[in-house]
């Protein structure tokens, strides 16, 4: 009998304590934290296996040597003191024993401080959207798996659904930190090699950190259901030497440069309606079809069909504006600073003329340069002529916005009442701003200061436009001169200097922001 007990105990819980060389196990990851989580994990583990072992090995003893055949009879020991108190501080030394490890390890992955590199990491449906703080990076990662993989006219490869086209570089050996929001809704940036899983909420900031130990690919996934293609936002991190990373930065800041040249460039060139056709239809499949779907149809009662609509087959301005500006309150997100003004010109002209469209509209990029500028007219361009000589189109690698005070006249720009400025500077504040600063200008102290009353928002608006523009170096702010129009900016600066009872009466031009620093 008692050999029959020994086995029986070791088919119980041999798979437990082997549970380290299991495939199915937490990993130790590559970092030390993850190390430490993964050892916590472990150490959980063993201790519910000797509780378990306890518990059962003492029940099975009991019904094996006093069972009534063996005429043994039960004692009675009702309100014993020594039990009560027994099994209460047993169980309350054990879980002192779990709990100091566990919160070793808890206050060690909350603490974000004294960081080499901190990133901005923003979801939204459904991609990730990096900024390099004190790099001037920033792009977005998208799902990079074919698409006939996902309709499954192709056979599916090694990483399906876990490659994007541009990952997260990172160095080895710094201690890095995340700032994790949202454009929309919940999202979750979860890489178990690194043990990291921090919820991006609209309009708050959490933070995470990590250093990696081990060079290499290591890949995640959106951990929060948040709509449709929830399964289709991977997260890809490239981890390299330091050295490398170094040069992969003046490498990228190189592209950027080069790629607003080109985009510069492309404001002065005429495509051929085929090529705008053709770039067109990659721009939508990658950014576009998730909603609208591949045939234009759209998704009944949540993403609205093209295919014969109002807003493809109706006005350009606006058709330029709600792909260039978004819809507040809907899905529809702004793609001013996702795409070119080359790779828009392109989607809109495919937009306008697939599914039986057939407008016949050929969109060039100077189009859609006129209208972020504020003058472009309400005609729609004419058709590139047949005899047209192609001019090749340029890469289709998303290119930083240049600032636009240094290639916009500013007796070119608009002049707008102090009641539009507000309106405007509202949506851009709260769709680029609120995340930090809150939607009540009341901020995070001591990590993102407050505008309400603020020396910033109610001083001189030289400073104002200064630390909006370039950013401020060692802080989370960011420079906004790349990234938003001289109206966007114009709008949220007149915004933040009369929201929230700051009521100082400024109004800040486009023309303000072109000529600022000039």
């Amino acid at each position: 009998m008692k050999q029959l007990l020994y086995c029986l105990l070791v088919v119980l819980f041999a798979p437990p304590l082997a549970a380290a060389d299991m495939r199915f196990n937490m990993t130790p990851g590559v970092t030390e934290i993850s190390g430490k989580v993964y050892h916590l994990h472990m150490t959980i583990l063993y201790i519910c296996c000797a509780i378990g072992l306890v518990v059962f090995g003492v029940m099975i003893y009991a019904m094996i040597n006093h069972r009534k055949s063996k005429g043994a009879v039960a004692s009675h020991f009702h309100e014993s003191t020594k039990v009560e108190i027994a099994w209460t501080i047993l169980p309350f030394i054990i879980l002192i024993l779990m709990a100091i490890p566990a919160t070793k390890t808890l206050i060690a992955m909350e603490d974000p401080s004294d960081a080499d590199l901190t990133v901005k990491v923003t979801g939204s449906q459904w991609k990730w959207h990096y900024s390099y703080f004190d790099q001037d990076i920033d792009f977005y990662s998208i799902l990079a798996t074919p698409r006939a993989q996902i309709d499954g006219t192709e056979t599916k490869g090694e990483h399906y659904l876990l490659e994007v086209d541009k990952p997260l570089v990172l160095p080895i050996n710094r201690k890095i930190r995340f700032l994790m929001t949202s454009e929309d809704v919940i999202h979750s940036w979860w890489v178990p090699a690194f043990a990291v899983k921090k919820d991006a909420n609209p309009g708050f900031i959490n933070e995470a950190w990590t250093r990696i130990d081990k060079p290499g690919i290591y890949r995640g996934q959106c951990a929060e259901l948040c709509g449709k293609d929830h399964g289709f936002m991977p997260i890809v991190v490239q981890a390299i030497p330091e050295a490398e990373f170094e040069a992969w930065v003046t490498e990228q800041k190189q592209a950027a440069g080069a790629a607003a040249e080109a985009a510069q460039a492309a404001l002065s060139q005429t495509l051929s309606k085929d090529d705008l056709m053709t770039q067109g239809e990659q721009v939508y499949l990658g950014h576009c079809a998730a909603c609208h779907q591949p045939n234009g149809e759209g998704l009944q009662g949540v993403f609205p069909h093209l295919k014969g609509s109002p807003i493809a087959t109706g006005p350009l301005s606006g058709h330029l504006e709600i792909v260039l500006n978004g819809k507040t309150g809907t899905a529809m997100q702004a793609f001013s600073k996702q795409l070119t003004a080359q790779e828009i010109a392109a989607v809109i002209t495919y937009e306008r003329n697939a599914w039986g469209n057939n407008t016949g509209d050929a969109v060039q990029a100077k189009d859609v340069n006129e209208h972020m500028n504020g003058s472009a007219g309400t005609q729609a361009p004419a058709t590139a002529p047949a005899n047209t000589t192609p001019t090749p189109a340029p890469t289709t690698e998303p290119a930083a916005v240049v600032d636009s005070a240094t290639i916009v006249d500013p007796a070119s720009l608009p002049t707008l009442t102090h009641e539009a400025l507000m309106a405007e500077g509202e949506t851009v504040y709260t769709t680029t701003c609120a995340a930090c600063h809150q939607l009540t200008g009341a901020g995070i102290p001591p990590a993102f200061p407050a505008l309400a009353g603020s020396a910033i928002a109610t001083g001189p608006v030289a400073n104002h436009l200064d630390i909006v523009m370039h950013g401020k170096t060692g802080t989370a702010m960011q420079a906004f001169g790349k990234q938003l129009s001289p109206q966007q900016l114009a709008a949220v600066i007149t915004y933040e200097r009369n929201a929230w009872g700051n009521n100082t009466g400024d109004t800040v031009q486009p023309a303000d922001i072109a000529s600022h620093g000039q």
